[in-house]
């Protein structure tokens, strides 16, 4: 059974023509959005300020996170024509910064890196005033996976290590803690200028200690950006909430982060990776 949810998660709903505008955008690009993929909370209000963080190589990832919303299964067809399409979608919403992340594509011998270079390549040359900031998969490690995204120059390279090490067994069992983090730390080691960012769900069944552990290991590789949310269930065929973390320690949690040196952190219980992700370039 679903925790019935505290008031601090309570989301208002506004309708607006913005809304209507990506939506229709998304529609006639053959685009997908992790705001709804994944069901985000806080989709209509970035709907309604005009942004999207669009969701690139299809909607049906390889893996089957038990946390994750968005659909597991045989993948999708890579679409050729993807990189021009997010690029003019970006033009014609006028975003100043633009989130593309994907879901994991285990089946692509790259993981979709050339495509994800492609993409970011197609939204440099449409829209030279854009910053481009990628959440990436893992890329099972690969190295020069990782480097074909990277030398396209993004301004942000994102991987979520999503939780704590102990429980990545029970909430991303096809995932390996040190391969994220590798991941993170060999970004540095290839260009220092991309900044690089994280982010993590409390509520899963960690402590205090686990989580400033864990920021702790983040600043060791120089991770630039952290963002901490609160994990919701989407359903009730997914792990449960084991607690409803309040605002207070979101913001404690963001002190204590700021105070280790992080460049920028979002810390409340709606943040998501991409909510308000341009605010970390100000």
């Amino acid at each position: 059974m679903l925790k019935r949810k505290p008031s601090w998660l309570k989301v208002k709903i506004e309708l607006s023509s913005n809304l209507k505008q990506v939506q229709a955008l998304t529609r006639t690009l053959n685009l997908n959005t992790v705001c709804q993929e994944a069901n985000c909370p806080n989709r209509l209000e970035c709907y309604n300020k005009g942004t999207a963080a669009f969701m690139i190589l299809g909607s049906v990832c390889t893996r089957n996170c038990r946390f994750c919303n968005v659909s597991s299964g045989k993948p999708d067809t890579v679409d050729c024509n993807e990189p021009i399409h997010v690029a003019e979608a970006i033009k014609k919403l006028d975003l100043k910064h633009a989130v593309i992340t994907s879901v994991t594509r285990d089946d692509l011998p790259d993981g979709g890196a050339l495509h994800f270079h492609n993409v970011i390549d197609e939204i440099h040359k449409l829209n030279p005033n854009t910053s481009v900031e990628v959440l990436i998969p893992d890329l099972k490690g690969d190295l020069d996976s990782l480097k074909v995204i990277l030398d396209a120059n993004p301004e942000i390279l994102n991987h979520n290590v999503e939780t704590i090490p102990r429980l990545y067994k029970y909430v991303r069992p096809q995932a390996i803690y040190k391969r994220s983090m590798d991941l993170l730390s060999n970004v540095k080691k290839i260009n220092s200028n991309i900044l690089t960012k994280s982010g993590f769900m409390l509520g899963l069944g960690e402590t205090e200690e686990d989580v400033i552990q864990l920021l702790k290991e983040l600043k060791e590789i120089n991770c630039d950006i952290v963002t901490i949310g609160q994990y919701l269930a989407p359903s009730e065929k997914h792990i449960e909430v084991v607690e409803y973390i309040h605002p207070d320690v979101f913001e404690k949690y963001r002190q204590i982060g700021m105070d280790m040196g992080f460049k920028y952190i979002a810390s409340s219980p709606l943040v998501r990776s991409s909510y308000n992700a341009a605010k970390a370039l100000a």
